[in-house]
């Protein structure tokens, strides 16, 4: 095994290199994400190449991730907002890159995004769901807990179900910027640090 590259701690596994439970993996990822999953070196990008590399993990997480981002009773722009609250707590660089553009694309404003990307306490919402979203995750972000207001306002919000949802999006989101600060993972070709 070669020496991992530079801005990077994990080998980036090849697909010709794979156990075939780690080629199970791969398959699962590139079959259900964009053919931009894939680096110009042929290795995973972002938190994937960690998958694969420990693959009876990454299959879980890789099943996780797609209930988590497209099997929930939350809205996708709120999920973006969750995601996107807890990369900037986690100052996750690639996770930021990728889903700041996913909270833009679900209508999330630009001053919200810069704001939460600041860590401002109070983003400028327009909208209440994205505010009580937010503070939620930012609670959770910042101790591990949520007081009892923006709980009983999130609760009102999505449900008993949906806070299930919403706690279990920001624990994995935190799980995903730790694989992805603790093993360096580089920036997508062409993207620009937000924080550094």
């Amino acid at each position: 095994m070669t020496d991992p590259t530079p801005g990077g701690r994990l080998h980036p596994l090849k697909e010709h290199e794979l156990s075939d439970d780690a080629r199970a993996v791969w398959d699962m990822i590139s079959g259900t994400r964009p053919a931009d999953v894939v680096a110009p070196d042929g290795s995973l990008v972002g938190p994937f190449n960690a998958f694969v590399t420990a693959p009876a993990t990454g299959r879980l997480l890789a099943e996780l991730g797609l209930v988590l981002r497209f099997d929930t009773s939350i809205d996708r722009r709120l999920t973006e907002i969750a995601i996107i609250t807890t990369g900037a707590r986690w100052k996750s660089e690639f996770e930021w890159s990728i889903h700041a553009r996913m909270a833009r694309d679900q209508g999330v404003p630009d001053d919200v995004i810069v704001a939460i990307a600041n860590g401002e306490d109070t983003p400028p919402f327009s909208r209440d769901d994205e505010r009580i979203v937010h503070a939620v995750a930012a609670q959770l972000g910042a101790n591990g807990r949520i007081d009892p207001r923006s709980y009983e306002a999130g609760r009102n919000l999505l449900g008993a179900r949906g806070m299930v949802e919403l706690v279990s999006l920001c624990g994995f989101y935190t799980l995903i910027s730790f694989l992805l600060n603790a093993f360096e993972v580089p920036l997508p070709e062409g993207a620009i640090p937000t924080w550094g």
